[in-house]
Order: structure tokens, then C-alpha cells, then sequence
């Protein structure tokens, strides 16, 4: 309803940390996954029925992955620790190809081994999605400009790009 009225910039979280598993990983992610599947697949259906899907940009993530290792708990191994080696996210509808898998990770999951996508690439590439110039958008830290995209040169992956 909000992107219908025309709210630019939505954004919903779930509280408690819940994706921040380092005990009790198998059933903190079950439930998660069973609070989120069905209001995200419906968000996505409703803006494809409305006509909105294709002029609005959903973004799935959060800031760091899991390691493929079981982090100890006492005598148990039930979570896992931060990995900003390798991450899933997701982009739909605004300027996204749709059924696009992009990079894969070694056979452990640890680490991105084709096409890897830095945070800065991903911030990047939702700029342009957005219509903006990632170049031209900074800040001014300590008298220097900057950029939001950081300041090794990052790229806009243009293979998930419609």
C-alpha cells in the first residue's frame, strides 16, 4: 500500500537479530524462513498484480553470511559464525533480470570463487538500479569527498541488469 501511494523508499526488518545465529542455527533459521516466505513471496505478488513490480526494486539481504562451520556452544555446535566471504542476497523486479543466479562459492561455501560481488559492487549496482550515479554521490569526511561506493573502483553488474 505504501509503494502504491507513492512512498519511494520502504523498509522492512524483522526484529531481534533473528538471521544471527551463533547457537540454535537449524531451528532460529526455520522459524525465520517460516516468518518471512509467505509475506515476501505475497509482497512480490502483489506488486506484479498492481503493475508495480517492474518500477520497484526489492532488495533481500542483510550485512554478512554464515561460515560453513559449526561455531561451539559449551560441548554442542549449533550456530555459525559471520562470513563476509560469501552471502546470499536478492534483487527482484526494478531493472533486475528475473531467474538470474549470479556467483557461485567454493565447495564449502566460505568464499565467493565465481563472479564475486563486493559489498560495494551490490551498493553500486542498487544505485543504478535506482537511476543514480553511484561516481557522483559522497560525502565530505575530514575535508575529503567520500564516495558511498567506497573508494576502490566498484562495478555495476550489468549481467543481472534487464
Amino acid at each position: 500500500r505504501l509503494v502504491e501511494r507513492g512512498v519511494r523508499f520502504v523498509q522492512i526488518f524483522l526484529e531481534e537479530q533473528p538471521w544471527d545465529s551463533h547457537v540454535d542455527l537449524a531451528d532460529n533459521h526455520r522459524a525465520i524462513c517460516q516468518r518471512t516466505d509467505k509475506p515476501v513471496a505475497g509482497l512480490l505478488q502483489d506488486l506484479k498484480r498492481s503493475g508495480l513490480l517492474d518500477s520497484t526494486l526489492v532488495v533481500w539481504g542483510g550485512e554478512f553470511g554464515r561460515t560453513p562451520t559449526s561455531q561451539r556452544s559449551g560441548n554442542v555446535y549449533t550456530g555459525r559464525d559471520h562470513n563476509m566471504q560469501a552471502f546470499t542476497s536478492w534483487l527482484a523486479g526494478g531493472g533486475v533480470k528475473g531467474g538470474v543466479t549470479y556467483g557461485t562459492t567454493d565447495e564449502f561455501g566460505h568464499r565467493a570463487v565465481e563472479n564475486p560481488v563486493s559489498v560495494h559492487d551490490f551498493h553500486a549496482t542498487i544505485l543504478h538500479l535506482l537511476g543514480l550515479d553511484h561516481h557522483k554521490l559522497f560525502f565530505v569526511r575530514s575535508g575529503l569527498e567520500e564516495r558511498l561506493t567506497g573508494i576502490e573502483p566498484p562495478r555495476v553488474v550489468k549481467d543481472i541488469v534487464s
